[in-house]
């Protein structure tokens, strides 16, 4: 039998978060992965997704809309999922194999199955450990929609291994995943078709932003159907049809290929978690505590493998949560107040804290204040106009409650929300802070200025 402080089930960023906190913490720790090493991130999420979402772009707006550049080149889709695959497996090796290596953990390849609360088996090998970690992650959630089992529709992982670019696709789910596929695909030059269950792409943002989206993505070609529900789906010749129903109206759609894009769930069947002791959900997450500590007092969680809100920084800083709590009982717990995310479409929605609508449920009385891209003097120098910001805040303190923005670089621009959410500063504070001009995120001070004044009767730099 094989001894370990720590044993930690999964190899992705909840896995790694963990076990580069273990290794500081000077414990014996082993990793058990059955499948490839990286997990979803860097070998089927977001990694690839967003290179082939930057080569599409490069691909649709070779001009950039500027009228002195004329550039033309044409798209070898074989080629560019090739460079993929290279870049997938150099990440892999220098951010994952090698960092491995370089911990001096013990990597275990196989299916782990708990066999008692302190064991697992992994084929013939007993392995035991007094603490452990399940971040097993997660898989597409397939719908079971009537004649699924018939076709051969492609989940995000069969998308972007496809040899041929096919000419027309449906994509169902309006979501991040949906919607992110869908543009790629359009760009590279398919016909593409998002049906999206609820009546807004993006339900969970600003409202706002979701219908901005939404028409940036129609004015490029990309039909969206929301209200869409998905009744059956059948193969007839080369294409795949779609009926669904729009209250009473019952709707046709074809194409090539079929795209689910309708969530994830978590990776927890097969695990033997009933010998453990480990509850999990009717929807199979396993449920933790605010110290991501499991029903079994020795077992702790993190990641995807607790249902969502999936997100690969999430993930990574509460497999160093459970680590930590699990060595050493530190009692630290996630803060999700000031978690950001994104969608990577063109142009990007991006956003931290509460939207309007989530202050007002929770309460709170707030102002919110939204500013055109169109204001942003880097964004017209640039003929990058699409999109938005959206400022919430306490009406009485002006804390910043929340940031939300639309636009070509709203990912790297959100940081600054971000900071903002998470020690509670005020738009004074942010307009009292020099920024760089001309940026694009100077967006964010130009929004907390603009509950001060009419933004667009202010000369550049002004306070």
């Amino acid at each position: 039998m094989e001894k370990y402080d720590l044993i930690i089930l999964g190899s992705g960023a909840a896995a790694f978060g963990g076990a580069i906190k273990a290794v500081d913490l000077g414990v014996k720790v082993a990793m058990i992965e059955k499948g490839t090493i990286g997990g979803t991130c860097v070998n089927v999420g977001c990694v690839p997704s967003k290179h082939l979402l930057k080569v599409g772009e490069i691909n649709y707006y070779k001009n950039h809309g500027h009228a002195g550049l004329n550039v033309t080149s044409s798209l070898d889709f074989a080629g560019t999922i090739n460079e993929k695959r290279e870049i997938v497996e150099g990440l892999r090796k220098g951010r994952y194999i090698d960092v491995i290596d370089a911990l001096g953990i013990t990597l275990v390849k196989g299916q782990a199955v708990f066999v008692s609360q302190n064991e697992v088996k992994v084929g013939a090998r007993i392995l035991r450990a007094d603490k452990f970690i399940i971040a097993t992650g997660s898989s597409p959630n397939i719908l079971p929609i009537e004649g699924i089992d018939s076709i051969d529709y492609l989940t995000n992982i069969e998308a972007m291994e496809l040899s041929e670019l096919p000419k027309s696709m449906i994509v169902l789910g309006g979501r991040a995943i949906g919607l992110e596929f869908a543009q790629m695909f359009a760009h590279f030059g398919t016909k593409v078709t998002v049906l999206q269950r609820s009546q807004r792409i993006i339900p969970e943002e600003e409202s706002i932003i979701s219908d901005y989206l939404k028409a940036y993505l129609e004015d490029e070609g990309i039909n969206i159907q929301t209200g869409a529900g998905v009744k059956s789906v059948r193969k007839e010749k080369d294409n795949i049809i779609v009926t669904a129903l729009f209250e009473e109206e019952k709707r046709e759609f074809v194409a090539e290929k079929l795209l689910m894009a309708t969530g994830r769930r978590p990776n927890t069947k097969d695990l033997g978690l009933e010998k453990a002791g480990v509850q999990v959900s009717k929807d199979g997450a396993i449920i933790v505590n605010e110290e991501m500590r499991t029903s079994a007092s020795n077992i702790w969680a993190a990641g995807d493998v607790l249902g969502e809100p999936m997100l690969e920084t999430i993930a990574g800083k509460e497999g160093s949560i459970a680590a930590e709590n699990a060595l050493v009982g530190g009692g630290k717990k996630m803060d999700f107040s000031a978690v950001p995310h994104a969608v990577f479409t063109m142009p990007q929605a991006a956003s931290v804290g509460l939207t309007e609508k989530k202050a007002e449920e929770k309460g709170i009385i707030c102002r919110c204040s939204t500013i055109p891209m169109e204001l942003v003097p880097r964004a017209v120098l640039a003929r990058d106009t699409h999109g938005l910001v959206k400022m919430v805040i306490d009406a009485k303190s002006e804390r910043i409650l929340g940031v939300h923005i639309l636009a070509s670089l709203a990912a790297d621009m959100i940081h600054e929300g971000v900071l903002a959410v998470k020690y509670g500063l005020t738009i004074n504070e942010l307009i009292d802070t020099v920024h760089v001009f001309p940026t694009m995120t100077e967006a964010v001070k130009l929004a907390a200025q603009s509950f001060r004044k009419d933004i667009s009767k202010m000369s550049c730099c002004a306070e």
